[in-house]
C-alpha cells in the first residue's frame, strides 16, 4: 500500500515515541527483542495500548488493554477512525497532500459509531474513544501488529484498516511514527526481500514489471514468466487437484505448521516427488521421497539476515556442520547443475553481491560496510548511504513525491466459523515465550522452561464445566480431536480458549484449525475456529505437560 514490504520504523523509535498501538501481538513472548526496546519507551513515557482478545503478558504492561472479540479488528479500527474524524482530529493537510480515496473511506466508517463499535467488538465505547483520541492527538505514534492480525480469513483487510488509521492521523513517514509488522522469525523479512514470494523478484520488484524482469533475465540468461505464482495455500489446493505433482521444501514444516493438518498430510502424500531440505527429520521430512541434510543451523553457515526493522546483519560461520550435512548454497548449486545450469561454486558474498547489483535499495550494503557498521537498514542505495531509520518521508514533501498513499474501504467480517450449540467455544492460537513454532528446534530436550501444551480456559468457563487446573480435556472441532490438560488463565474472556502449535507430537493443535484462507494473501484462519471441550477419553497427561501443574496462578 505504501510502496515497500517492511516495517516503516526502527527499533530505536519504539524507545522515543509517544503512543504505541500493539495490535494482535503478544510481543512480550513472541518478539521479546523488540519488546525490550518498547519497555525502554514505556520507561521514557510511551503510552501503550494493547488490542488483543487475551490479557497477555504484553497487555499487563499496557496503560489500556482493549480486549476485543476474536475477529473484530476491522470493526475496532473503523470505529476509532469515525471517532477521530468526528472529533476533528484527522490530519487534514496530510490527507489532502499525500493520500487518495478519503471520501469513500469516510463514508465507509460513518456507520461505525462508538455504540455500534462497542457491540461489534465487546470493548466499552469510552475505552474505544480514549484509545482513538490518544493515538490521534499524539505527536508521534506507531501501530505494530503480528499474526493476530494476519492469520484471519480477512487478513489483508485487517492490515489495510490499520494503515488507514495511520494515514488518517499522519502517523507515517516521520520519526517515531509508522506501521510495523513484527516478523515472527529472525529472517522472515529477509526471505521476502530475496523474492521468496509468488509475485516479487528480489528487492520487492514486481515480476510483471518489464524493466525489472529484463535485468534479471540478462543476468541469469533465462526468460522469466511475467505471471504471479502460487502461494502456499494455492499450492496445497493444486496438489489436491493433482495439478502440482512435485515439491521442494526448504526449512519449512507444513505437515505440522499448516491448518487442518489431516488435509495437508493427505495432499503431500499425493505428490509424485517430495524433496525436503532440512536439519531435522520433521514430520514433513518423514513424508519425503528424498531428504537433503542441510547446514541451516545459525552457527554453521555464512550469510546475512534481515530483521523486523529492515536491518541487514552478517551471519558468520562459527562451527563445522555434522558429518554428512551439506551447505545449503552447495545443495542449491548442485540441484541447478543437474537441471542444466552451472553456477560454479558461489560464496555467500557472491550471492549477496548479485542481489545488490540487481536490487537498487540494497546496493549500498557491501559485506565490508555491514561488518564495519554492524548492519544497515534498507533502503541503502549508495556506498556512502547511512541507511534508513524510517520510510516514506516523501509523503510529507509538498506536493508528496511518487504515488499517493490510498485509503482502503474495508468492512467488518467476523470469523468464518463461529461457536454454536455443538461447538460452543472459540479456539484461538498463538505462541509462548519458552517454545518455538512447531517445536522442531525447541522441543526434543528436557527443560524446566517447557511446560508442555495445554488448553487455556477462562475461570468462568472452567467453573461452568467443573474443570480443575490440570484436568485432561478432549478438544474437538469439525476437523479433528486432541487431548490436553486444562490451564486456567485469568487473562481469557469467557467463551474463548487458547492453544499453541509448539508440541505437535503430543498435542497436534492444527488437527483442529480450519483451512479457510484469505483469498488475497492465502493465509489460513489460525486465529478462530469452533470447538467443544469434554473430559478426556484417556487418562494421564500427554508427554511434556507435567510442568503445567506447577504453573498455576503464575500467568
Amino acid at each position: 500500500m505504501l510502496g515497500a514490504g517492511g516495517s516503516t520504523s526502527s527499533y530505536q523509535e519504539a524507545e522515543e515515541t509517544d503512543v504505541v498501538l500493539l495490535w494482535g501481538s503478544n510481543a512480550r513472548e513472541a518478539h521479546p527483542i523488540w519488546f525490550h526496546h518498547l519497555l525502554k519507551g514505556i520507561r521514557n513515557g510511551t503510552r501503550l495500548y494493547v488490542v488483543d482478545p487475551r490479557r497477555t503478558s504484553s497487555a499487563q504492561w499496557a496503560d489500556v488493554w482493549l480486549g476485543l472479540h476474536v475477529g473484530a479488528d476491522v470493526a475496532l479500527a473503523n470505529t476509532m477512525a469515525r471517532e477521530i474524524i468526528h472529533a476533528g482530529l484527522a490530519h487534514e493537510s496530510f490527507i489532502a497532500n499525500a493520500t487518495s480515496g478519503f471520501d469513500a473511506y469516510r463514508a465507509c466508517v460513518e456507520p461505525y459509531t462508538l455504540e455500534h463499535g462497542a457491540q461489534l467488538t465487546g470493548i466499552p465505547a469510552e475505552v474505544i474513544r480514549e484509545a482513538a483520541h490518544a493515538y490521534a492527538k499524539a505527536d508521534k505514534a506507531m501501530i505494530c501488529w503480528t499474526l493476530g492480525i494476519t492469520e484471519h480469513h480477512n487478513a489483508v483487510d485487517n492490515v489495510l484498516a490499520l494503515i488507514n488509521l495511520a494515514l488518517l492521523t499522519g502517523h507515517v513517514g516521520r520519526y517515531g511514527c509508522g506501521v510495523n509488522p513484527l516478523r515472527g522469525q529472525n529472517n522472515v523479512q529477509g526471505g521476502g526481500d530475496m523474492g521468496a514470494l509468488p509475485n516479487r523478484l528480489p528487492g520487492f520488484q514486481d515480476i510483471r514489471d518489464d524493466e525489472a524482469r529484463a535485468k534479471y533475465e540478462a543476468r541469469w540468461g533465462v526468460r522469466i514468466q511475467p505471471t504471479y505464482g502460487w502461494n502456499l495455500t494455492e499450492m496445497l489446493m493444486a496438489m489436491d487437484r493433482e495439478e502440482m505433482t512435485s515439491l521442494l521444501v526448504v526449512g519449512e514444516n507444513p505437515a505440522q505448521s499448516d491448518a487442518d493438518a489431516h488435509h495437508v498430510e493427505k495432499v503431500l502424500r499425493k505428490l509424485d516427488h517430495l524433496v525436503v531440505q532440512e536439519i531435522f527429520l520433521t514430520k514433513t521430512a518423514q513424508l519425503a521421497h528424498v531428504v537433503l541434510p542441510a547446514t541451516a543451523s545459525w552457527c554453521e553457515a555464512e550469510g546475512t539476515v534481515t530483521n523486523s526493522e529492515r536491518r541487514v546483519q552478517r551471519v558468520r560461520k562459527a562451527v563445522e556442520p555434522p558429518e554428512g550435512a551439506r551447505d545449503e548454497l552447495w545443495i542449491l548449486s548442485e540441484l541447478a547443475k543437474r537441471l542444466g545450469h552451472d553456477w560454479g561454486k558461489p560464496s555467500a558474498e557472491d550471492v549477496w553481491n548479485e542481489v545488490r547489483e540487481l536490487s537498487p535499495k540494497l546496493f549500498g550494503m557491501s559485506y565490508e560496510r555491514l561488518e564495519k557498521l554492524g548492519g544497515l537498514q534498507w533502503p541503502c542505495r549508495t556506498l556512502d548511504d547511512p541507511g534508513s531509520l524510517f520510510l516514506h518521508a516523501r509523503l510529507w514533501e509538498v506536493p508528496a513525491q511518487g504515488r499517493l498513499a490510498p485509503f482502503s474501504v474495508v468492512e467488518h467480517a467476523g470469523p468464518v466459523e463461529m461457536p454454536d450449540a455443538d461447538y460452543p467455544f472459540l479456539l484461538t492460537t498463538g505462541r509462548r515465550l519458552e517454545s518455538y513454532n512447531t517445536g522442531v528446534q525447541s522441543g526434543g530436550y528436557d527443560s524446566p522452561l517447557h511446560r508442555g501444551e495445554s488448553v487455556d480456559i477462562s475461570p468462568e468457563d472452567a467453573a461452568m464445566l467443573g474443570v480443575q487446573h490440570g484436568d485432561l480435556l478432549t478438544i474437538t472441532s469439525r476437523r479433528g480431536t486432541v487431548d490436553a490438560p486444562a490451564h486456567i488463565d485469568r487473562g481469557l474472556r469467557a467463551g474463548v480458549v487458547f492453544m499453541t502449535l509448539h508440541f505437535p507430537d503430543d498435542v497436534a493443535t492444527n488437527l483442529l484449525t480450519i483451512d479457510i484462507a484469505d483469498p488475497k494473501s492465502g493465509t489460513a484462519e489460525f486465529k478462530a475456529c469452533a470447538v467443544k471441550l469434554e473430559p478426556a477419553r484417556v487418562r494421564g497427561l500427554a508427554r511434556g505437560t507435567t510442568n503445567v501443574l506447577a504453573t498455576a496462578g503464575t500467568d
